[in-house]
């Protein structure tokens, strides 16, 4: 049965596509939505581009026929119209902070009551938007078109019951043959361990080229850059990074997991030590992803410590540097000098092709689906590229947990053979951190 669906601001905003992904049912754009779209067009971030996007795409629409009484929006699709309506909700309805989202509501309200025939669904982003439309009995979604739930996330990690022999001839010949029947993700680890003595159990993971699951890379003895892993989750964080083979890694994880350590620490390793890369790139969103710099004053270098500090001391540790050291102004700038570490805000990264770099991208869990690929797609040859976050905490009030760009990549790539993801859980930072992340 074909629908009406309303979509709000924020919907177009955050997928301009959104428009198309409503199979054969019938799609209404409010003119209000419109009047608000119209507000973001001259900006620079991602928002501004999304809704220059929306605004050619009904443009497109309108050449095709009038928009009030409907416009087919293709082949196998049902229609798109924007409507307007002289309606007032009732007073007891109305929310004096924002007229636009009453004039939305009423559109929805107003097309429930005369179109009965065609359920009607509000379709929105704003948690108390859909409460207040439920409230006036209008049926609700929020737009989620490839989200995945937190606590269904693809961990990386396996457990794999076997039998005694198979332990025994890992740790003896370093490869075990995965079990008949069975199709691993590429590069996902696995605990391989014996369904008759669980104690008895071995750590690695699956080579999807020997169709075989093998041992994790074998450390330096003195640690990368001083760093050991602390835990079996921070070893198979490490193994990813330093492997080449692997272009693309994701590592979620809590608070003081050690994820962006590590991955600091495996890119000085690879650019410094082994020279695999010529230089580490270093970036975190300056939330949000387009925001402008130019707010704080100083040069580039002045503007970026603010949102760049928790880097900054990050390399700092993994230098060793002691407090005379810092009273003598040794720091991370004496990398930037060298030409080993760039700093860079990813508002600059549009239209750059980044190649034969170790580049991260912290708290990428700020980043919409549609950043996330502007950054992935400029990565050129010989470049890998890590992505860090924690989808718990999210300052981006345009994503939530289930359709962040970092949740998004670790979806998209789990069955591909350049890309690996580990999840993090076990706090390293301190006690009181790994405390305060599990109680508060």
């Amino acid at each position: 049965m074909k629908k009406n669906f309303i979509l709000d601001t924020n919907v177009l905003l955050h997928d301009p596509r959104s428009i198309f992904a409503f199979d054969d049912n019938n799609v209404v754009v409010p003119i209000y939505v419109i009047e608000e779209i119209d507000n973001f067009k001259r900006d620079l971030s991602s928002l501004g581009r999304n809704a220059r996007a929306v605004a050619r795409a009904l443009d497109d629409f309108r050449a095709q026929g009038r928009l009030q009484e409907g416009v087919p929006i293709g082949p196998e699709k049902g229609s798109i119209r924007v409507l307007f309506t002289d309606r007032q909700l009732p007073p007891e309805m109305r929310n004096g902070h924002s007229s636009t989202d009453d004039r939305i509501l009423a559109v929805a309200l107003e097309l429930s009551q005369r179109e009965r025939e065609l359920p009607a669904v509000f379709v929105s982003k704003d948690t108390n938007l859909r409460i207040r439309a439920d409230a006036m009995g209008i049926h609700t979604e929020d737009y989620d078109a490839e989200g995945v739930a937190i606590d269904d996330l693809w961990s990386g990690v396996a457990e794999v019951q076997v039998e005694a022999e198979a332990v025994n001839q890992f740790y003896a010949e370093g490869l075990v043959p995965v079990p008949p029947g069975t199709d691993p993700p590429p590069n996902e680890f696995v605990v391989l361990r014996d369904r008759d003595n669980p104690q008895h159990s071995a750590v690695g993971k699956y080579s999807a080229s020997r169709q075989a699951y093998v041992p994790l890379i074998k450390l330096p003895k003195e640690g990368i850059w001083g760093i050991r892993p602390r835990n079996k989750e921070q070893a198979f964080a490490l193994d990813l990074l330093l492997n080449d083979e692997i272009r693309l890694v994701t590592i979620v994880g809590k608070a003081g997991t050690g994820k962006t350590l590590l991955a600091i620490a495996a890119g000085l390793h690879k650019t410094m030590e082994e020279s695999a890369y010529q230089k580490l790139l270093v970036s975190r969103p300056i939330f949000p992803l387009g925001r402008d710099i130019g707010y704080l004053p100083g040069d580039v270098e002045e503007k970026l410590n603010p949102w760049m500090q928790p880097i900054f001391d990050n390399i700092e540790y993994l230098m060793n540097l002691s407090r005379s050291d810092k009273k003598l102004g040794r720091g991370y700038h004496e990398l930037v000098d060298l030409g080993i570490l760039e700093i860079e805000p990813l508002t600059y990264i549009r239209g750059r092709s980044i190649p034969n770099q170790f580049m991260i991208v912290d708290e990428a869990q700020n980043l919409t689906p549609h950043e996330v690929k502007t950054i992935i797609t400029r990565v050129g040859d010989g470049t890998k590229i890590v992505l860090t976050g924690d989808p718990y905490q999210i300052d981006n009030p345009y994503v939530d947990q289930t359709n962040n760009g970092l949740v998004h990549v670790v979806n998209r790539f789990q069955k591909e053979k350049l890309a690996a993801h580990i999840t993090m859980s076990k706090g390293e930072r301190s006690p009181l951190a790994e405390l305060a992340a599990n109680l508060l």
